[in-house]
């Protein structure tokens, strides 16, 4: 049956994200917390029992008019409540510490994998399953716990109240008699299942569009924040662009798409709740439809009616779980999804990674050498080619080719983040190699860790922080060191580049790969610091893309990407200056 298998489906992706926690370091943390909050519901059902045992004295006492019992269950009650209210606040308080423990862990594991070797980098090469991954961490995990602890202990619940109830119910079937339904054993269970079974079935028909909607409405919902801050990161471009009302325009176009799934939802959810809604009141009359003829025909006293209805309605109740909580196990199965979707997306980004044909290897001798490499796009098209490509120790080359060419897609492939193609890449063993994009990362924060990344300010110290800031003239940002700030709006491009240049002074790299990190400076500055680099780093192997006919007396020799007739480019030695 399709409902079974998906059902079966839904409970193994919850299985596959929830269990790891389980198993991990954190585990007996986790364990213990999630036996003291079952075991907090357990104790609430017990009371739950208590009080179905006390409803049935205390309206005995009232129909009796018996002033000393009433007294006494009031004491009673009293006592229960004192234990419920006991064992709902601690029940509440450690769910939300084993919902922050269990978000800490998986935050961390999925950071981890996300970031680990350029994972991140390979699932946008791969079309990106799992849209908004921010989103999938930040979000999602922490409402992943939250529904798995709210619905998971609700179950348990519902099990142990039909465990403890189905016995007195079905004791109370046997004293409240009808005419209709009292030769039937165990009349009021069974009226309780067929109750909650035909609500459990219509919401299921009347609320499964929620589980595609839910997951719509976040994936709109992310997208839409995206493109905001996608457009204040890019402000000033907008604005020389004049290009407000075509941004205004676009990001309405995708407000409409949120707001019309949302309104999709309503009437969803108004329907949902209205079905829900209406059950919950016929709930609430219902055992005593059932029950009130063998009252009126004297069978059984107030208490036992009260007794009987009150039992009638926590089996029911518990028979009832998926019809009350199908609004929520619709949100969860759609954020299970996202995540599911995220995982899968990290994993096939890793099977990329450990598959891609491009082999890295270190030996002795020279500084970068490149075999029988192929780099292909992610479409399979060959883009870039290279033969016996050897590159010294201290030396200093110029890739040059038309746009498109495939110059950084080789400094990506030489960096070890580009999968697409097959050769072989070989560095100097033991050299540390660093690359310079044209548009420099700058984390928002503090300006000394913004010059240190990915470094700790601490490992060079300010004296040495403010000697690179004065090396690449940028002496006015020593005295903001230790100001915290959003750098790419503070600083011009090509403050930024000079930036950049400075983490390279720190890092003294053994190669260093510059895809046109000096583009936004003046050639008279980009000379100085091409002076510059060679000068503090005399023993750095220096690989520059470049446009600029300048950039050829900065180096020794130039490679350039020549078109050849199958579409593609191959690296071929070129006269410096040509």
């Amino acid at each position: 049956m399709p409902a079974l298998r998906n059902l079966l489906a839904a409970l193994a992706d919850v299985r596959r994200i929830a269990m790891p926690y389980f198993n991990s370091e954190d585990r007996w943390p986790g364990r213990l917390l999630l036996v003291s909050v079952i075991g907090l519901e357990f104790s609430i059902v017990a009371l739950n029992v208590l009080f179905n045992q006390w409803n049935a004295r205390f309206y005995n006492a009232i129909e009796l008019k018996d002033w000393d019992a009433f007294q006494l269950e009031m004491l009673i009650f009293a006592g229960l409540a004192a234990l419920f209210i006991f064992a709902a606040v601690y029940q509440l308080y450690l769910q939300l510490w084993l919902r922050i423990r269990w978000r800490r862990w998986m935050t961390e594991q999925y950071l981890v994998r996300w970031l680990h070797d350029a994972t991140h980098y390979r699932m946008r090469l791969t079309g990106d399953v799992a849209d908004n991954p921010d989103q999938r961490i930040a979000e999602d995990l922490d409402q992943f716990a939250d529904y798995a602890i709210r619905i998971g202990i609700g179950f348990l619940g519902s099990v142990a109240t039909l465990v403890s109830f189905v016995a007195i119910l079905w004791q109370l079937s046997n004293e409240a008699r009808t005419p209709l339904l009292g030769s039937i054993p165990g009349y009021l269970v069974w009226t309780a299942l067929f109750y909650a079974v035909a609500g459990t079935w219509l919401a299921h028909l009347i609320g499964r569009p929620l589980v595609r909607l839910n997951f719509n409405q976040q994936r709109f919902e992310a997208d839409f924040r995206y493109h905001l801050v996608r457009m204040r990161e890019n402000g000033e471009q907008v604005a020389l662009l004049a290009g407000e009302e075509a941004e205004r325009r676009r990001l309405g176009q995708r407000f409409a798409t949120l707001v019309d799934n949302f309104m999709q939802i309503m009437t969803a959810r108004k329907r949902l709740i209205g079905f829900t809604a209406g059950y919950e009141q016929i709930s609430t009359i219902f055992p005593f439809l059932v029950v009130s003829p063998a009252f009126f025909a004297g069978t059984i006293t107030l208490g036992v009616l009260t007794q009987t209805a009150s039992a009638f309605g926590q089996v029911q109740n518990a028979f009832s779980f998926f019809v009350n909580a199908y609004a929520q196990l619709a949100e969860w199965r759609a954020i299970t999804e996202r995540l599911i979707g995220f995982e899968e997306s990290v994993a096939q980004a890793e099977r990329l990674r450990a598959t891609a044909g491009i082999e890295r290897s270190e030996r002795d001798g020279a500084a970068l050498s490149i075999d029988d490499l192929l780099l292909r796009l992610p479409s399979g098209a060959a883009l870039v080619s290279a033969e016996d490509v050897v590159i010294k120790p201290d030396e200093s080359v110029l890739v040059t080719g038309r746009s498109g060419s495939g110059k950084s897609t080789l400094f990506r492939a030489i960096a070890g983040i580009w999968p697409f193609g097959d050769g072989e890449i070989t560095i100097g063993k033991g050299r540390k190699l660093l690359v310079l994009p044209q548009r420099p990362y700058l984390p928002f924060g503090r300006l000394d860790e913004a010059l240190a990344y990915p470094d700790a300010a601490e490992k060079y110290g300010a004296a040495r922080l403010a000697e690179v800031l004065h090396a690449v003239d940028l002496s006015r940002l020593v005295d903001r060191l230790d100001e915290e700030g959003q750098w790419p709006h503070v600083l011009s491009q090509g403050e930024q580049q000079r930036l950049s240049l400075a983490r390279a002074l720190l890092a003294a790299p053994d190669v260093l790969l510059l895809d046109e990190a000096t583009s936004a400076l003046d050639e008279a500055a980009e000379a100085r610091l091409y002076r510059l680099l060679e000068t503090k780093l005399p023993g750095t192997t220096i690989i520059s893309i470049g446009h600029r006919s300048t950039l050829n007396e900065l180096h020794q020799r130039r490679l350039h990407l020549e078109p050849v007739a199958d579409g593609t480019y191959r690296v071929q030695p070129a006269a410096i200056g040509i």
